[in-house]
């Protein structure tokens, strides 16, 4: 397989702090020997673990970036043992855009995996991390919020997985991240995802939900900036106590944990994020906006648990996720 067109502008094995970029060649109208310049920090400190920090998979989500940028302007080599690699915005287009999936491209990078380097901007992005940044790596912690579409309650979580060994070091980390709520992952669709190619290649990964609605606030990025420095003293990349907050836990056992739109409409949310439910409670309400006086179509939870997830913002399209139910459970 060729090498990846992307050229990184630090050196990985250097001891300091260094801040520069992945540049990815691109050429485009306005542009015709441009690249696409993806910031990147390498913190380094001697021999130890290698941490790789990223958010921005998505470019609509906020909390990770905003923690990630800071982590890079802040954190010191002579607090770091080893290594820590940020990319606080994956895919950078996307990123600049304010949008889930590549403008470029329309490329979701979170379903690109293992990416191509011939292939797509956001397929050389993906064969990059999977070809050079996952290899260097110990563990991962990829931040995601709900973005435009979708509001959660905010956690950490981390996959069930067939080695568990592989799968207890993943959840000792999202303990240790210390969000209000911890999840035992269930994806829709795990085809292609980062998080999927760095647990292929053993990797402790951690992932977030921190929020939602396009947007950030003051609680969700606190929760992101805490977490990484725990996720870092608890890698052994930070000579750092663990700021201790406790997680409620959170399963999410099956497919009945989903509820889908069949109509396009209004959406009316009937529970809180947090809030308590039971099967066949309506959680959600969509009324047909064509014209008046049509009923509106109720969504019921499948399941006994607690409202995880909802859709953001007020319209909502066939296929639409309108709400996710978790169910607690004792500590993983």
């Amino acid at each position: 397989m060729r090498d990846s067109p992307i050229v990184a502008s630090v050196d990985f094995d250097a001891d300091g702090a260094q801040h520069g970029f992945l540049r990815l060649p691109y050429s485009r109208d306005d542009s015709a020997w441009g690249s696409v310049m993806i910031p990147v920090t390498v913190i380094k400190n001697g021999e130890g673990p290698t941490a790789l920090l990223t958010g921005g998979n998505h470019g609509d989500e906020y909390e990770g970036p905003v923690a990630l940028f800071d982590l890079a302007a802040t954190l010191k080599p002579e607090s770091v043992a080893g290594r820590v690699i940020i990319v606080p915005a994956m895919n950078y287009p996307a990123f600049l855009a304010g949008t889930r999936t590549s403008p470029i491209d329309r490329g979701n990078l979170n379903r690109s995996f293992p990416g191509r380097p011939d292939g797509t901007v956001t397929e050389k992005i993906a064969d990059y991390f999977q070809r050079v940044l996952l290899p260097l790596a110990d563990n991962v912690l990829d931040f995601h919020s709900g973005g435009r579409t979708l509001d959660f309650l905010p956690f950490a979580a981390a996959h069930v997985l067939p080695d568990k060994m592989h799968e207890d070091r993943c959840f000792a980390a999202v303990k240790a991240f210390g969000a209000p709520y911890a999840v035992k992952m269930l994806e829709i669709d795990a085809v292609g995802m980062y998080d999927s190619a760095a647990e292929a290649m053993g990797r402790v990964f951690v992932t977030t939900e921190l929020g939602g609605g396009g947007s950030s606030c003051a609680r969700t990025v606190g929760i992101a900036r805490r977490g990484v420095r725990n996720f870092l003293a608890h890698c052994g990349n930070l000579d750092a106590d663990i700021e201790a907050s406790p997680s409620v836990w959170l399963d999410m056992p099956s497919d009945d944990c989903f509820a889908f739109s069949e109509h396009d409409g209004l959406i009316e949310c009937l529970v809180d994020l947090g809030g308590t439910v039971v099967a066949d409670q309506p959680v959600a309400r969509v009324y047909p906006t064509a014209r008046t006086g049509v009923a509106p179509i109720d969504y019921c939870a499948n399941m006994d648990g607690i409202l995880v997830a909802r859709h953001f913002p007020g319209l909502v399209k066939t296929g639409d996720c309108v709400a996710v139910v978790g169910v607690t459970i004792e500590d993983a």
